[in-house]
């Protein structure tokens, strides 16, 4: 606030030093203004204070006021005229008076005024009107004190008679009569100071403030706050031409004169206040989000036009490949991506010489070499034509100097954690002002904010790319095809809690041509839950590969999670198919029904069965069912966070996943994607998904001969002359020398190695030709090095060498060992 014009004194007038007299015409008084903080501080000390009290604003801020303002003095008078103490006699000390040191140790919660003398220098004594005004509200602020030169206000109006009512009132609590001669010539000239306000507006104001004696400061349309009144304020057209005499003392960088230094330092103030508005605009505009293409955008439009025409990005590889925090410092030999590129020229005109997504190297000479590798702003007034080859010899055969020279340039780096992720380059055209100290320091202070938000990013995007990783590493990869059965699947990671989740899917084969379907959800989030689901994963694996039951499956998981602690649960549905039977056997623990699309008429049902308790319970039984299944039949299972969504019943899902399911698709993944569109963009979800559908395609009974072998070495024979026969009645001759080979081999080991029931071979024409052999002996068989004398050891080298795949597996009643060959197209 400044209330203070530059006037002469009138001849003979006694006042302290800058003193200035007060406008009789309009009432304009001179005030000083001294703000008081709660802790007795001065935190303002305006102009008018300076050459009332005659001492400059930096020696009074932060000091006590009651060392600047002396509190002993005279009380106010009670308004009389001259006789009253106020007006005439004065004691011997100085000060302000006890009413204003009331109000400074807070005891008073109203306003106050007095009137005193005070000494500013040893020869002058300045004759002060005072008021004090407590302040109320959130900030540190206590008190506002006003004060005037009430000694030069008399001798100005001694002998004006409008003037004359000023004097008398323009100390509150002396005089509150509203005989104002000039109160209606006031009324009228206060439109001219304040254009806003009426002349009827005007009038009440004034006979406001000649009755109530306190100053009224603002004024508003919709509300009248009693604050500071705007007097003395120097004309318009005089502030603005001082303002731009120190303005360009200061864009020149020349010493500005004494009588410019205020407009200065409140240019200077107001420069300082737009850097840091526009610091903060540029906080709140970046850093939306955690996605690293997004704010590297942001960050460069966040700065283009205000601050700089042109605004290019350059970030190491590692940060823009989302890996590790880059090490060392950066050398020649450092490859930096331009990733961004925000300018006001016309389109296109930089997209050919610089397009973005190019990687370079720069030299130690430039100075973009020097910004990366001292971590500090590079300013270049002016880009010379020198300095202009310099750059355009990196950009090979493009010529990018008419794009840089001329134009001044300030380079940024962008760091977190004291090491250089990128840096900024900015341009301004020529007709702009050069970038300056202050814009270095504004562009330091930006590239700063912008380096902890992308590194805020990168470490996001890393920490994603990771728990991509591992959760793709925990997902099986499900053949497309198996033994009478197509599959397809999906997974969705989580939204809101986290991208690493507990949700699985899996596919084992077992003996029989028959496929085991698992889909479990580990509840929670994170790696506790990835991990966990990991073990039980595992261990699902394992016991399908010794064809448990599912109940007894489940049962066994159970006792699993329990041994392996408390802290998670999970839901498990397990079914095995059986192509040859036609029948799924489903079991379920605590998991939500899968879905039965009908092939016959295309109609979805939920399979009915027992729900069960979560795994990790414990002490609670499992029950299976068995249900009949045509070929063309689809399965479909998944994890709750495919139909469950915050506030809505979980009915709604499951009814809209049997519509969408039911919906015709020309394939498996289709028909996974159908589904996916219509639950899995629902608003809300914020779960990880796994979804598992499978085409239960069967296996026709004359896809499928079994015998029964005796425990006799001679039955090997007949053994190969039956898979001889039969796959010449398949059609399949080709296949006849290898099959009988690896037949031989297997029936004999388990004729030799079975205890008392027969041996039994099957052979499966499916998707591939699959061979099985059961017998009752539960010890697995392994490969074996055979030396140049072992009579052994050389069967199942042979069955490896010859077969597609194969392998055995436990059974309840011992062992079944497969092994697979290849169709010929036509057949698959």
């Amino acid at each position: 606030m400044d209330h203070g014009t530059e006037r002469d004194a009138p001849p003979g007038h006694r006042a302290g030093p800058d003193t200035v007299p007060a406008d009789p015409v309009t009432g304009r008084v001179p005030l000083a203004v001294v703000v008081v903080d709660r802790d007795g501080l001065v935190s303002h000390w305006s102009r008018g204070a300076r050459r009332l009290f005659a001492l400059p604003k930096e020696a009074a801020i932060g000091r006590p006021a009651l060392d600047l303002l002396p509190v002993s003095g005279v009380l106010p008078g009670d308004g009389t005229g001259d006789d009253d103490p106020a007006y005439g006699s004065y004691p011997d000390h100085d000060g302000l008076g006890p009413g204003l040191e009331s109000s400074l140790d807070g005891r008073l919660s109203y306003p106050s005024a007095g009137r005193a003398r005070l000494t500013v220098r040893a020869d002058a004594r300045v004759d002060v009107l005072w008021w004090a005004y407590p302040l109320v509200g959130p900030g540190p602020e206590r008190l506002l004190v006003l004060a005037a030169d009430a000694d030069g206000l008399r001798r100005d109006y001694a002998d004006d008679s409008a003037g004359a009512g000023v004097v008398e009132r323009i100390a509150p609590g002396f005089a509150l009569h509203t005989d104002f001669p000039g109160a209606d010539e006031l009324a009228r000239r206060l439109p001219e100071i304040l254009p806003s306000m009426s002349v009827g507006e005007s009038a009440r104001i004034v006979a406001q403030v000649l009755e109530l004696g306190y100053p009224v400061l603002e004024f508003s349309q919709n509300d009248r706050v009693p604050v500071t009144p705007d007097w003395g304020v120097p004309r318009r057209a005089e502030r603005r031409a001082r303002r731009e005499r120190a303005a360009r003392a200061l864009a020149a960088g020349e010493p500005v004169p004494e009588e410019l230094r205020d407009e200065a330092e409140d240019l200077e103030y107001a420069a300082v206040r737009e850097r840091l508005e526009f610091l903060n605009e540029v906080s709140g505009a970046i850093g939306t989000s955690l996605d690293l293409a997004q704010t590297i955008v942001e960050v460069s439009r966040a700065v283009v036009p205000r601050f700089t025409d042109v605004a290019g990005t350059y970030l190491r590889e590692q940060v823009v490949a989302g890996e590790g925090f880059p090490d060392g410092v950066p050398d020649t030999t450092t490859m930096w991506h331009r990733v961004a590129l925000e300018h006001t020229d016309e389109p296109g005109r930089w997209d050919d010489v610089v397009p973005v997504g190019e990687a370079m190297p720069f030299p130690a000479h430039t100075p973009f070499f020097q910004c990366m590798t001292s971590g500090e702003p590079v300013l270049v007034p002016r880009v010379t034509e020198e300095m202009g080859h310099a750059v355009a010899s990196q950009f090979e055969k493009r010529d990018i100097r008419p794009l840089i020279t001329g134009r001044s340039m300030l380079l940024v780096p962008l760091k977190a954690r004291n090491v250089v992720l990128g840096f900024m380059i900015l341009l301004r055209h020529p007709e702009r002002p050069v970038f300056n100290d202050m814009d270095r320091v504004t562009g330091a202070e930006l590239a700063a904010r912008a380096g902890l938000v992308l590194d805020n990013a990168r470490m996001y995007t890393h920490q994603e790319n990771v728990a991509e990783t591992l959760q793709d590493s925990m997902l099986p990869h499900i053949p497309a095809r198996m033994a009478g059965c197509d599959i397809a699947t999906r997974y969705l990671p989580g939204t809101l809690l986290g991208r690493v989740g507990g949700d699985w899917f899996d596919s084992v084969k077992l003996p029989g041509a028959r496929t085991a379907l698992v889909v479990g959800d580990v509840m929670g989030h994170g790696l506790g839950s990835a991990a966990m689901m990991g073990q039980l994963r595992t261990a699902v694996q394992t016991m399908a590969g010794l064809d448990l039951p599912p109940a007894r499956l489940l049962r066994n998981l159970d006792d699993l999670a329990q041994r392996l602690g408390d802290t998670h649960l999970a839901t498990c549905l397990y079914a095995v198919y059986d192509p040859v039977a036609g029948e799924l056997h489903l079991a379920n623990a605590g998991h939500i029904p899968p879905v039965l699309v009908r092939a016959e008429d295309g109609a979805s049902e939920l399979i009915d069965l027992p729900t069960g308790a979560p795994i990790g319970v414990g002490e609670v039984p499992f029950e299976s069912v068995r249900v009949p299944v045509s070929p063309g039949d689809r399965l479909v299972m998944c994890t709750d966070g495919l139909v469950e969504v915050r506030g809505e019943d979980i009915g709604v899902g499951l009814a809209t996943l049997c519509e969408s399911a039911a919906h015709p698709a020309a394939s498996m993944d289709d028909a996974c994607d159908t589904i996916i569109r219509a639950l899995g963009t629902r608003g809300g979800r914020k779960d990880d998904v796994a979804l598992l559908m499978a085409r239960l395609n069967g296996i026709e009974p004359d896809a499928v001969a079994e015998w029964r072998i005796a425990r006799d070495p001679a039955e090997v024979g007949r053994a190969r002359a039956a898979v001889r026969e039969q796959l010449h009645d398949w059609g399949l001759p080709k296949l006849a020398g290898p099959a009988e080979l690896m037949v031989s081999e297997l029936v004999t080991n388990a004729v030799r190695h079975s205890h008392a029931r027969p041996v039994e071979l099957r052979l499966v024409r499916a998707d591939t030709l699959l061979c099985e052999v059961d017998d009752d002996d539960h010890d697995l068989p392994a490969l074996r090095s055979a030396g140049p004398e072992d009579e052994t050891g050389r069967g199942l080298r042979v069955v490896s060498t010859l077969a597609r795949a194969w392998g055995a597996s436990r059974t309840g009643a011992g062992k079944t060992v497969w092994c697979e060959l290849t169709l010929p197209a036509r057949y698959r």
